[in-house]
């Protein structure tokens, strides 16, 4: 078999799992929202009879039932990446990071937070849309994850290499991880944190990971339990 067929497969293989995951994601959704519509009138049915436990009940159906949801729109989301087609232009990665963090800038609020960009970023050849939302993801993660600390230091650095490409690092003093588990960060849904500590599905950092591997890039994660986390990621250059 030659390598024209090959990709040709591979191809078919890729739309043949998007046209699956569409499916899955369309008659799973229909589901949820029958759970959550009939959830919903029986509440309203009970609630006069002041009847606590099946009230409590009722509220955990729905609540799984959003949660179900959001993971389902996450799978969604992590499909649709393998056909969106990229625009690779020269992008200026200091503006783009600073249009993010000012977007994130209500997360902010009541705290002290010191949030250093280096100045000096090159420009990088990618898809603009696609990596704000890797910064997004990134910084509202080092945003959420330092939210214990009285003071927050979020840092974001570069630094290049000889085949052309760029290292982008954010860096913050948060709670980290077990090192240990570092590997599990990038898998749909994977959590190291209760949910009860810090919300959140999970979904993050495998859609960055995807955006990034269809940029011929790669992302890694360095981190200490309650000492902080390094997240790193690869572009070429311009």
């Amino acid at each position: 078999m030659n390598i024209e067929q090959l990709q040709r497969d591979l191809l078919q293989a890729r739309a043949e799992l998007a046209d699956f995951t569409h499916t899955v994601s369309h008659d799973l959704r229909a589901s949820l929202r029958h759970v959550s519509a009939f959830a919903q009138i029986i509440r309203e049915d009970l609630e006069a009879q002041n009847t606590t436990d099946i009230l409590s009940h009722l509220a955990h159906i729905e609540q799984a039932a959003k949660q179900m949801g959001q993971q389902i729109e996450g799978l969604a989301t992590l499909s649709r990446l393998e056909s969106v087609e990229l625009q690779d232009l020269p992008v200026n990665l200091a503006a783009l990071m600073r249009d993010v963090y000012l977007e994130l800038s209500p997360v902010t609020e009541g705290r002290v937070v010191d949030c250093q960009f280096a100045e000096d970023f090159p420009l990088l050849q990618c898809d603009a849309p696609l990596i704000r939302q890797v910064l997004t993801l990134l910084l509202s993660n080092a945003l959420k994850f330092t939210r214990t600390r009285p003071v927050a230091h979020i840092q974001v650095s570069w630094q290049a290499d000889d085949a052309g490409a760029c290292t982008v690092t954010v860096a913050d003093n948060g709670v980290g991880f077990n090192p240990d588990y570092a590997a599990k960060l990038f898998h749909p849904f994977a959590r190291l944190h209760a949910a009860k500590d810090f919300e959140g599905l999970g979904m993050g950092l495998a859609i960055a990971a995807k955006i990034l591997s269809r940029h011929q890039g790669r992302i890694w994660a360095q981190g200490v339990q309650d000492g902080g986390c390094r997240v790193s990621f690869t572009l070429p250059s311009a």
